[in-house]
């Protein structure tokens, strides 16, 4: 096997996955070596069992939850099409309590697509949440909606879903706010939160949601390791996707993946340490990169810009630039970074999160995203400059542009 040499090379793409901390690798190598099943009652058994429950305590810190109502998963996507499914009930009223199903997902229209395409209601029960221009949620529509639905369907529930940060421009969601909403209509919460784990504080009870899940690699652990995390013990389901031994509480059978879970644990505690000096660097690190676009080409559109982000994530623009072309010359110059555009088996489709923020498709076209993280620095960003100087030379007409 040869392994990708990333020596002398930015890596701007924490957004996608971010590079896995070594910590968590050591933590990881020892779990490696753990003989035990964990569901088996011998010490080597317990033992592992004993990791596992040791991760779900430092998941659980991490979002202000309680280690009983963590359940680990696959990964964010296999989270995320666990909770959303019709017949999701809530019985926080205690033993003789109705369960109403929920029937209806509003999702927003800028949520990841393990969101917008994983969930498992029919294509008629599911209706998107509009987002303004900066791509926050529509509350007023929210709410028009929920009232609606509370009206024609008494008997039944609606479940909401708003990430709590985007992947592609990092704003951040008012997902609390959305929560108050959703209680004031009977309805359930869930926020996909695996873009804001590790990179603003994070608390499921002041938040408000039923529900969150979370991804390892989003915050330096590794890749193949999720959590759904639960406000109450109240949520129940009955169609699980995955079910056999009865692992995880019931929610998700099959042996647990322990070096998985061991490492995840361990990216949650040095994440959740470091939360508050690494949001105030990330943030100071993506303003130089816009102000540095700025200075290379005023007309350069930042995405989302007028609302809070993320502190490491910048979706940028520069009217003349095509996306593919930039991450190519990026790439040569040792910069890796993302295109604010899906791609598939090469062709470049328009980003739908753009597209329902009314972004122009000619600038969507250019769309790029610099997504920083715990090994970005500033040298960093002053080679990512460097190189993005070149595509901005390279527009055609610019200097007659600039001239007239």
């Amino acid at each position: 096997m040869t392994l990708f040499n990333a020596t002398n090379r930015s890596y701007l793409d924490h957004n996608a996955t971010t590079p896995v901390r070594p910590a968590v690798a050591e933590a990881m190598l020892r779990a490696l070596q753990m003989t035990g099943n964990p569901s088996s009652v011998h010490g080597e058994g317990r033992a592992a069992r004993a990791a596992i429950e040791a991760a779900r305590e430092q998941v659980a810190a991490l979002c202000g939850a309680k280690a009983a109502n963590v359940v680990f998963t696959s990964g964010g996507t296999e989270a995320n099409a666990t909770v959303l499914a019709p017949g999701l009930s809530d019985c926080s009223g205690g033993r003789d309590c109705v369960r109403a199903p929920v029937t209806l997902l509003l999702h927003g229209a800028t949520e990841h697509p393990c969101v917008r395409d994983g969930h498992r209601f029919a294509a008629g029960a599911a209706e998107e949440i509009p987002v303004d221009g900066n791509g926050v949620a529509d509350l007023a529509w929210l709410e028009a909606r929920l009232a609606r639905h509370a009206a024609e369907r008494p008997a039944e529930r609606a479940l909401v879903s708003l990430q709590l940060a985007n992947n592609e421009t990092g704003v951040i969601q008012p997902v609390a706010e959305a929560a108050a909403v959703a209680r004031r209509h009977g309805a359930l919460m869930h926020s996909d939160a695996v873009q804001a784990a590790g990179k603003v504080a994070i608390d499921i009870n002041a938040l408000g949601v039923d529900a969150l899940t979370l991804s390892a690699h989003k915050l330096g652990g590794p890749q193949g390791v999720g959590a759904m995390v639960f406000r109450t013990g109240a949520l129940e389901l009955a169609d699980k996707p995955l079910r056999g031994g009865g692992q995880e509480r019931g929610w998700r059978a099959g042996t647990e993946n322990v070096p998985g879970i061991v490492g995840f644990g361990v990216a949650a505690a040095e994440a959740r340490a470091a939360l508050a000096d690494e949001a105030i660097r990330l943030a100071g690190l993506r303003d130089a990169l816009e102000a540095g676009l700025a200075k290379l080409a005023p007309e350069t559109l930042v995405f989302g810009g007028g609302v809070a982000r993320l502190p490491g994530t910048s979706a940028f623009a520069t009217p003349g630039i095509k996306a593919e072309t930039a991450l190519i010359m990026l790439d040569l110059a040792g910069v890796a970074l993302s295109s604010g555009s899906a791609c598939s088996s090469g062709k470049v489709k328009r980003s739908h999160v753009l597209a329902a923020m009314g972004v122009d498709p000619a600038m969507s076209a250019g769309a790029l995203r610099a997504s920083l993280g715990w090994t970005t620095s500033g040298a960093d960003i002053e080679r990512f400059l460097a190189a993005y100087a070149k595509a901005v030379a390279a527009i055609p007409n610019r200097q007659e542009q600039a001239a007239a």
